[in-house]
């Protein structure tokens, strides 16, 4: 029974990591960072620093 358990719980983690790894439109909008300070731009406004792009 617990080996049942144990084989069950590592079949979710595999297909939970499998889904993680899956590239998905719009992700790299999350990684954003603004090219002069590095800080991670928010929205779609300029970055507070006032010298990145908008």
């Amino acid at each position: 029974m617990i080996l049942k358990i144990v084989i069950l719980f590592l079949v979710a983690m595999g297909v939970m990591a499998m889904f993680g790894k899956l590239k998905l439109p719009g992700r790299d909008k999350l990684g954003r960072k603004c090219p002069s300070c590095g800080r991670y731009r928010i929205g779609k406004g300029p970055c507070p620093c006032g010298r990145g792009r908008g």
